[in-house]
């Protein structure tokens, strides 16, 4: 869970600290006090875009660190990462002031696509969006595959469908009309001649360019040779007959001096070194044979292979692939309407395993709804919702093939919100307190089988007043059994029920706006519900009934059979 939140320079905070506890969290405040920006630095912290506009006004940087529990999901990420860790899960992000950002898992920098992944195994965050997203009818069927545990299936259909589509794919680059097949074939032909023409190899431009660089400086390469041969080899006073008469006499000397033994050795040694480089230097000479004709052969060879490389933008080696894949292409055109009666046959087959697939897929999909819709029900009617009727609609895919990347269902959630009444589209009935109770039923629903710890809710309770507001925060106290539970919320009944209630409060000093955040105590937990009631009007019978409604939360939460985490 999510255990210390710092923020510092981000917005209208300057610095807060703030340490959140299991169970219920409640954040409250005045409008526009900032409230939705820790809300917006926790999602910044966990990977969120950010701009430069996120930091306060003044300051080079804004910074926020964030300190999570461990869970063994959490330490194989870590390990995945090769990231070392203590007992905790430390997470920071710095924003500059030009909108350069920079992540940190316990001290190593990480990117934002990986902390996007860690931020998945930590925390649910429910925006004041999310509700608009249940009214995407597109969103339902990723909803329903959520609830159901058949990822399997799910996988074996993607996989089915990924071969459907690569033959499509090969079919629709194969049927082309006739002019167009035409046009292409005889690019394809000239292509294929000119680069035939020029007889490509391997290594060629290499090896003769070299060839070229030796006759260019012919006279000047023969010149040194035959200086080098004859001061090895040349005349009566050569470096091999000088050498030969060294090694002599030291081997003399050797004889009445032993310690000049190596001397000699080392002598020998190099006569015959000397030796080898003067037949060396002999015999590359001797094979030289120079001509302007071969100089000019090689100029115009070099020549049209630059020519070449130019045209098709490829070097030597790049021309031979592509004339391999020119070969091919022709092929392919020559012989399309062969492979394009075999591809019908092949796609005709794999589309009934894919609606095969997709039928058994379907099964699990229909046995989910069954259960999703019973399960939304009686959550809405805890949320006061008694006459609820929730429905998952399957209709068949409406395209040519049957089925989609997704299946052969399309999704769709009908609701009736009042008793008599057909149920209809989510997003033609639901009024905007009915859309954030669904919302909050899938929510709770979903949380049993994920294994994130913290739920976050930014202000849940839009368009719920009333005894509605209080099955609300009655049903994020019963989520908060098993998960850890923020909330920000403008409404005294889900307020009363939190285990730590957190005031944001926004303030001026010397002519800059503040916002602080403080954890209230039972006293001014009284005084925060008191002015969610009443506002500025804050009178004893107000406090009193603060009071009051503080101890109904109590006695519920003590009636609950829950165990808290």
């Amino acid at each position: 869970m999510l255990n210390e939140l710092h923020i510092e320079n981000i917005a209208v905070i300057e610095k807060a600290d703030i340490e959140f506890d299991s169970g219920l969290n409640v954040l409250t405040g005045e409008t526009g006090a900032g409230k939705s920006i820790i809300i917006d630095s926790i999602g910044s912290v966990l990977g969120s875009r950010v701009s430069r506009e996120l930091v306060r006004r003044g300051a080079e940087k804004g910074r926020v660190t964030a300190v999570f529990g461990l869970t063994s999901l959490c330490e194989d990420w870590l390990r995945d990462n090769d990231i070392e860790y203590d007992d905790e899960l430390i997470i920071q992000r710095r924003i500059s002031a030009d909108g350069k950002s920079s992540c940190r898992v316990c001290g190593e920098p990480v990117t934002a696509s990986q902390l996007k992944d860690l931020a998945g195994l930590l925390v649910d965050i429910h925006g004041q969006n999310d509700g608009r997203q249940l009214m995407d009818e597109h969103r339902h069927i990723d909803y329903l595959d959520s609830f159901g545990n058949f990822q399997q299936d799910l996988d074996a259909y993607k996989a089915e469908y990924s071969k459907y589509t690569a033959l499509k794919k090969e079919m629709s680059k194969l049927s082309m009309d006739e002019i167009e097949k035409e046009r292409l074939s005889e690019t394809l032909k000239y292509q294929i001649a000119e680069l035939e023409r020029a007889e490509l190899k391997s290594g060629e431009k290499e090896s003769i360019t070299a060839r070229r660089d030796l006759l260019r400086n012919s006279e000047k390469l023969t010149e040194s040779l035959d200086i080098a041969y004859e001061a090895l080899y040349g005349g009566d006073e050569n470096a091999v007959s000088l050498a030969q008469n060294a090694g002599y006499f030291a081997s003399k000397a050797a004889d009445i001096a032993p310690e000049l033994e190596e001397a000699a050795k080392n002598i020998s040694s190099a006569v015959f070194s000397l030796s080898d480089a003067a037949e060396l230097i002999r015999d590359f000479r001797d094979s030289l044979d120079f001509s302007p004709q071969e100089y000019d052969q090689l100029e115009t060879r070099i020549s049209l292979l630059n020519r070449l490389e130019r045209k098709y933008n490829r070097d030597d080696e790049a021309l031979i692939e592509y004339l391999d894949e020119c070969r091919k292409k022709l092929d392919d055109i020559q012989y399309a309407d062969e492979r394009l009666v075999k591809l019908q046959k092949e796609i005709s087959a794999q589309s009934i395993v894919c609606r095969k697939a997709g039928e058994h897929l379907s099964c699990k999909r229909k046995e989910a709804g069954e259960g999703l819709q019973k399960r939304i029900e009686d959550e809405l009617k805890q949320l006061n919702m008694p006459s609820v009727r929730f429905m998952v609609d399957f209709q068949p895919v409406e395209n040519e093939a049957g089925f989609d990347s997704k299946g052969i269902d399309s999704v769709s959630f009908l609701m009736s919100a009042n008793a008599g009444e057909n149920p209809g589209k989510i997003s033609k009935i639901a009024s905007g307190g009915e859309l954030s109770r669904i919302m909050l039923a899938m929510k709770n629903v979903f949380a049993e089988n994920d294994p994130v710890a913290t739920m976050i809710f930014d202000e849940i309770d839009t368009g719920v007043s009333g005894i509605a507001a209080q099955r609300v925060g009655e049903k994020l106290y019963t989520v908060s059994t098993g998960k850890q539970v923020l909330c920000v919320t403008h409404l005294p009944q889900i307020a009363a029920i939190a285990d730590s209630h957190y005031l944001i409060k926004k303030e001026e000093r010397d002519g800059r706006t503040y916002t602080d955040v403080k954890k209230l105590s039972r006293e001014g937990r009284q005084m925060e519900l008191a002015r969610l009631h009443g506002g500025d009007n804050i009178t004893d019978i107000t406090i009193m009934s603060a009071e009051q409604q503080l101890e109904s939360a109590d006695k519920f939460k003590k009636s609950y059979s829950g165990v808290k985490k």
